[in-house]
């Protein structure tokens, strides 16, 4: 079912364009107001013009999320303008080199690292007490089933999502006692610019859309959500530990 998010505040990452993108339109479709944040002020602007165009709401925040400082201010920014969050759904994430472990560079390992990993650590940082301030405060971290398969030549991607569950699961335990949840998505594939990186030669027509992916991740955002700690497995829309 869609959750009524009308009079949420809903902070999205990678907003720019895939699943990202797709989420912030359903929110925003559903009445939440959506802060939009991506490194394109372009791919911003279109989103939000389709959001104001469906009579939603939207805040633009053009933002590399390497830059650590940015990330904290932004915390600090919505504190001064809203007071607190409703909703964090940390997606944007880099790929990374397809490659052998022992052939991976440093810097690119590092990258994936510093966009996959430590963004979304600061996200989460910045943005709790803002949460906790929340009646329902909802966070959706977007992981991957590379986590959990680990396949060869994938291993700078497949480790900086297992590093993304373990955070959010920790998250989500130390949240316990709070309205807080905190859950991880594994979206399967989609019909991406990131799948069409990392498969370049499947069939993009075969596969579900950011669209319809994304419908399936917006109920996670929800008021009356109660699981925490866990990963929702986008293909069976089921649990991963059910």
């Amino acid at each position: 079912m869609k959750p009524d998010l009308s009079g949420r505040l809903a902070l999205v990452t990678g907003a720019s364009r895939g699943i990202g993108r797709e989420i912030a339109l359903q929110m925003a479709a559903l009445g939440a107001h959506v802060i939009a944040v991506a490194r394109t002020p372009g791919g911003l602007e279109e989103l939000d013009d389709e959001i104001t165009a469906a009579s939603g709401q939207a805040t633009l925040v053009p933002l590399d999320l390497t830059d650590g400082e940015g990330v904290d201010r932004l915390g600090g920014a919505i504190h001064e303008r809203w007071g607190k969050l409703d909703i964090l759904v940390a997606n944007a994430a880099i790929l990374g080199p397809i490659s052998p472990i022992g052939h991976i560079k440093a810097k690119d390992f590092e990258a994936v690292m510093a966009i996959n990993v430590t963004a979304t650590w600061r996200l989460m940082r910045t943005t709790e007490r803002l949460l906790h301030e929340s009646d329902a405060g909802r966070a959706i971290i977007m992981s991957s089933g590379a986590a959990q398969t680990c396949k060869p030549f994938w291993g700078a991607y497949s480790a900086s999502k297992a590093a993304v569950e373990a955070l959010a699961r920790t998250w989500a335990g130390e949240a316990q006692n709070t309205p807080l949840r905190v859950n991880s998505v594994d979206p399967g594939r989609t019909r991406t610019r990131m799948r069409a990186q990392a498969m370049p030669g499947e069939d993009p027509e075969t596969l579900p859309t950011a669209a319809s992916v994304a419908e399936k991740i917006v109920p996670l955002a929800g008021p009356s959500i109660i699981e925490t700690g866990r990963v929702w497995h986008v293909p069976t829309t089921s649990w991963l530990d059910d």
